[in-house]
């Protein structure tokens, strides 16, 4: 569809900011026009310099895109925002390249002399070093060589996903793990020949140690850790503002976070926009959803939370995805079912009856066919509720007889596209060829049944940098080996832009308010050094962020 210029909304009002010699791509539309008119932080008129310029005034600013690709601001899918910001302050691994480079940095912090008892680190992945550890398990390290360099502090790595972590022998002692120490439901302790835990937790097992930290941390300050917290969210905006993000979707929050988000979004304190999922257990929801129910705190659409997150499963990485059948590298085991199935019905039930989405996470192609089962068992008892844009988060390995099902039910594939390169050196490993082939992130095969595929990082387990996950999507190409994932599935460059804007928004119920460049719409826009359209593969990865403007307003500016 062509609009031509001058396309503007109704009111009548002064330019704010103008983007002049702009290569427009608008997403849902296209324009005979180079230049966007912004005021009173929506976007007033698409048109041509020669006429927009007579409207200017003295206070107007002036950016001249310079023939600059101009599209709407990205939308982080599916993230842990509190989560990237902590992961700025504590220890981050992702780019650490062996477990003697992850054991260094601990022992580098301890040097410091920190007024900090636990450490606490994330981002070490035992299938993405260039060595395998020298002890090791499923390539999974033993403790020894982490609990030399730290014999009296307690430390706690996460694993990359989130669903593991790596314990040294004090925080082990301080957890009381022993050789009688069982698993718990839904989780493993591994251990050696000897029955001794080597050090790695996976899934419900983390638990354990959370409530010993929980505890800890509860004994501090709480305004300390109030501004820990907002340090974290300020990095977080930071991080998001120059990587060209302006609304994010945060994958669950506490009462409390969501508490904190909504004191900063009345007081204006929020630079990017943001649209939360309550994660809590039913028992504490089903009295304190309604309240928690907020759409557009604060009159300027910086903060929302209309849905409720839960999960089935846990990650491939850590043997913790829902399998159908074994895994191919672990023989007789089928994954975890992390969460009670009867309890999340009931949070199906909760979501239902304050009409919020519900957003569930499911991995492996077990977990997701339970998920589809739930979500159909609800569905058909409130038949009259059709526009539910109910989500499974990240649906990254699925049977192929269950896509048909996400079109039929109009269910919401949150899939995010940087995690397909990021596990693909491993997956075929689990999954063994054919499984992989056909159902592991199977973006061509859900699109081409009319599944929203909506697009994502789950920051921090990967970098929340949308080029690196617009890039993946479409052409499902490691950036080290250049090894393409079965790249029959990759998407077009039109489709993975959707997915990063109006996909996005639309999971979201906030397609009328952005994701595609539309008068009356709230100007939230980035100007990019390529076209990402007609580019080629290795220019996307080469692309600037020239400028992200959040609300009408320069909030980064390429320098």
């Amino acid at each position: 569809m062509l609009a031509f210029a001058i396309e503007s909304c109704k009111e009548d009002s002064e330019i704010d900011l103008i983007i002049k010699n702009a290569n427009i791509y608008a997403v849902d539309t296209t324009y005979a026009a180079d230049a966007i008119a912004i005021s009173n932080n929506k976007i007033f008129k698409i048109g041509y310099w020669n006429d927009l310029k007579s409207e200017i005034n003295d206070s107007t600013k002036v950016i001249d895109a310079q023939g600059h690709f101009v599209m709407p601001g990205f939308i982080e899918g599916h993230g842990h925002y509190a989560g990237l910001g902590y992961s700025m302050i504590n220890l981050n691994f992702l780019l650490a390249k062996s477990w003697e480079e992850v054991v260094s940095n601990v022992a580098t912090k301890l040097k410091k002399r920190l007024k900090v008892f636990w450490i606490i680190g994330r981002g070490w992945h035992q299938e993405k070093g260039e060595s395998i550890p020298k002890q090791q398990m499923y390539n999974y390290p033993f403790h020894y060589s982490l609990s030399a360099v730290s014999p009296n502090n307690p430390v706690v790595l996460y694993h990359a996903s989130g669903h593991a972590l790596f314990a040294n022998k004090k925080a082990m002692d301080i957890v009381g793990i022993s050789k009688e120490t069982p698993n718990p439901v839904g989780g493993e302790i591994l251990r050696d020949s000897n029955g001794d835990a080597i050090g790695v937790f996976e899934e419900r097992a983390m638990r354990m140690f959370q409530d010993k930290y929980d505890a800890y941390v509860a004994s501090l300050d709480k305004e300390i850790l109030d501004s820990i917290w907002y340090s974290a969210i300020v990095k977080a905006e930071d991080e998001c503002l120059k990587k060209g993000i302006t609304s994010f979707q945060d994958a669950g929050s506490t009462f409390d976070e969501l508490d904190k988000y909504e004191k900063l979004a009345n007081e204006g304190k929020m630079r990017v926009r943001l649209w939360a999922m309550l994660r809590e257990s039913a028992d504490k929801m089903v009295e304190r959803a309604a309240t928690y129910k907020k759409i557009n705190v604060g009159g300027n659409h910086f903060f929302t939370c209309n849905a409720i997150k839960s999960e089935v499963d846990g990650a491939l990485g850590a043997f913790g995805a829902w399998l159908i059948e074994p895994y191919s590298d672990k023989p007789g085991f089928k994954g975890q079912n992390t969460t009670d199935i009867y309890e999340v019905k009931k949070i199906a039930d909760i979501a239902m009856k304050n009409d919020m989405q519900f957003c569930v996470h499911a991995i492996g192609d077990r977990a997701n066919r339970v998920v589809l089962d739930i979500y159909e068992g609800v569905m058909a008892q409130q038949k009259e509720q059709k526009d539910l844009r109910w989500r499974i988060e990240h649906a990254q390995h699925l049977n192929p007889d269950d896509i048909p099902r996400f079109a039929k039910n109009k269910i919401i594939a949150s899939m995010q596209g940087i995690h397909c390169t990021s596990d693909a050196p491993f997956v075929v490993k689990r999954l063994g060829e054919q499984r992989a082939r056909t159902g592991a992130y199977a973006w061509r095969s859900l699109l081409d049944q009319g599944v929203l595929v909506a697009n994502g990082t789950d920051a921090p387990v990967e970098d929340v940098d949308p080029l690196k996950s617009f890039y993946a999507s479409v052409t499902r190409k490691r950036t080290d080996s250049g090894k393409a994932f079965f790249p029959e599935q990759a998407m077009t460059r039109a489709e993975a832009i959707y997915s990063y804007t109006l996909g996005n928004a639309y999971a979201a119920f906030e397609d009328k308010l952005k994701g595609s460049l539309r008068p009356g719409k709230l100007a939230d826009l980035v100007i990019l050094s390529n076209d990402l359209i007609k580019c080629t593969d290795d220019e996307i990865l080469n692309t600037k962020v020239l400028y992200t403007i959040s609300d009408g307003k320069i909030m980064y500016k390429y320098e």
